[in-house]
């Protein structure tokens, strides 16, 4: 074994290794953060995704709502959020020349909305249901940043059994039923506790409460937020920070291997480097971290995880297609605007008896008959990702998140006439609530080619390193500890250990690391300087 060369070795360049690499390096740590790519950022990057058009999409992030104004603050980030007036759009799939629109800012006609669509009974219901998740966001989300607490100081900082019990321990289909009459409307909320995961609403793991969690709890408030020139912005500022605090940061560094000890061996440049941290960060996902430890111990199935348990492989359930589009489409409803309708959420045959649906037929191994989606479009709140000829043309951008498209489906051999089959399935779906064929509005590359980029869930793998596509690195985990739970180190009070006490998890594979968040990051390094 080598003396430690550096305080810490982060293995991983995306958001959270960045931001831990700036956290430590300003508390004086000598710090060494390796990325395998030639560029920064892992899944929160900004890209031309289509040649020679000047337009840098957040090519796989895309929203923010969980990174906390504290890390922006405490960093000195210079990031842009800008919120958006119109909460979701939702076409009524019984008949499309209606729908929900949630404005924000009308309440008066956002009430006239659920009356259009038969639901005037659930518009109470629907603030009602929200008060209370930003209720729990208020009591929850200050702790994110903090040591975890337990389930019972959880319960206790929310203060409401009714409400805890609604959404933390019965599943997340009951509540939904139980508080909505309306199919649409139900499908509305139980989106977001679709994102990202396979499950069926009703499920008794409670994989959708979690996911459900994450996405109302951001800033105390569940916003989410478009990043002002793109995703690739923010973790340029964190990696300005981390840079300017004194980090060393080295890109085509792929790790290779792992020890219990420290030791990260890396290949760069032709070259075998062996560097030692008195703490390792991993910015990796547990699954990617068991192997490194693998590869270093020949035991085959070392574990990253923090009970000692293998790691299983996790699965991802999304497909994500970007657009460049001439204008937006035209829609059949005539009440709303398009770029009211797509100034929000557009969601796209999200019904919940849809969503239930789908979900059946994809774990029966079959693309749904209508796979449910939703849509944002940055260009409208942000234009700056747009070169001015672009703007002025009134060229618009689409990101098309598709739910239930498990990775279980996807092979080598047969990813790309899948990746074929799923982009239909997401343009048949759009032009299902359309006026207009979305492949009409399609622009065209330089070499003539339609700007239409699909990614699935072995894409992501490929490209990210993301076992099983999986946006969240595995599955996702409460924002507080089990009672019982082991609180005796930092790493465990901080939601960061595994069962290597020198190797700490800094990514999205930590608890409440899940989003472009930078609460794993801020968490791990918390963890490192109390230790």
């Amino acid at each position: 074994m080598i003396e430690p060369t550096h305080d810490v070795v982060i293995v991983g360049g995306g958001h959270n290794g960045l931001t831990a690499a700036a956290y430590l390096a300003l508390a004086g740590k000598s710090v060494l953060l390796l990325e395998r790519d030639d560029h920064l950022g892992g899944a929160a990057i900004s890209a031309e995704a289509f040649a020679g058009i000047d337009a840098r999409l957040s090519r796989y992030s895309y929203l923010v709502s969980l990174l906390p104004e504290r890390i922006i603050s405490e960093l000195g980030l210079s990031i842009g959020l800008a919120r958006r007036r119109y909460s979701s759009y939702t076409p009524d799939p019984s008949d499309t020349t209606g729908g929900l629109l949630v404005d924000r800012g009308d309440d008066a006609a956002t009430r006239a909305s659920f009356d259009r669509v038969g639901a005037a009974g659930d518009f109470d219901a629907w603030n009602a249901f929200y008060r209370g998740t930003e209720h729990v966001a208020q009591a929850l989300f200050p702790t994110v940043c903090e040591p975890l607490p337990t389930r019972s100081e959880a319960r206790r900082l929310v203060g409401d059994d009714a409400l805890w019990d609604a959404l933390i321990e019965q599943p997340l289909g009951r509540v939904i039923t139980d508080r909505f009459g309306s199919d649409l409307v139900r499908g509305v909320v139980a989106t977001d506790g679709l994102i990202g995961i396979f499950t069926a609403l009703d499920d008794a793991s409670l994989d959708a409460n979690r996911c459900f969690l994450y996405h109302v709890i951001g800033n105390e408030t569940g916003d989410w937020d478009v990043p002002t020139g793109g995703m690739g912005a923010v973790s340029g500022e964190l990696e300005k920070a981390a840079r300017a605090a004194g980090a060393r940061i080295e890109t085509g560094a792929r790790a290779t291997s792992v020890t219990p000890g420290g030791e990260v061996r890396y290949e760069q440049d032709g070259r075998d480097i062996v560097v030692a941290g008195r703490y390792v960060l991993a910015n990796v996902a547990p699954w990617v971290l068991q192997g490194l430890l693998a590869d270093a111990t020949g035991a085959g199935t070392a574990s990253g995880a923090a009970s000692g348990r293998a790691v299983a492989k996790p699965e991802g359930a999304q497909v994500k297609v970007n657009l460049l589009l001439t204008r937006l489409p035209k829609l059949r409803d005539a009440t709303v605007s398009p770029e009211a309708a797509f100034g929000g959420t557009f969601h796209i045959n999200e019904t919940y008896d849809q969503l239930e649906l789908a979900y059946e037929q994809a774990a029966g191994g079959d693309i749904p008959d209508l796979l449910p989606c939703e849509i944002y479009c940055h260009s409208l709140t942000d234009p700056s990702i747009l070169a001015p000829d672009l703007v002025a043309a009134g060229v618009q951008t689409l990101t098309v998140f598709g739910l239930h498209a498990p990775s279980r489906w996807l092979t080598e051999e047969n990813n790309d006439a899948l990746r074929e089959r799923l982009q239909s399935a997401v343009l048949a779906s759009l032009n299902s609530v359309l006026a207009e064929p979305i492949e009409s509005l399609l622009l065209t590359d330089a070499a003539g080619n339609p700007c239409v980029e699909t990614k699935t869930a072995l894409d992501l793998e490929h490209a990210l390193n993301m076992p099983g596509g999986n946006i969240f690195h595995g599955p996702l985990d409460w924002p507080f500890l089990e009672d019982d739970a082991p609180r005796g180190t930092p790493a465990e009070r901080w939601g960061v250990a595994t069962e290597h006490p020198r190797i700490l998890v800094c990514g999205a594979g930590a608890r409440r690391g899940g989003g472009v968040s930078g609460i794993g990051g801020h968490n791990a390094a918390m963890a490192v300087l109390e230790g």
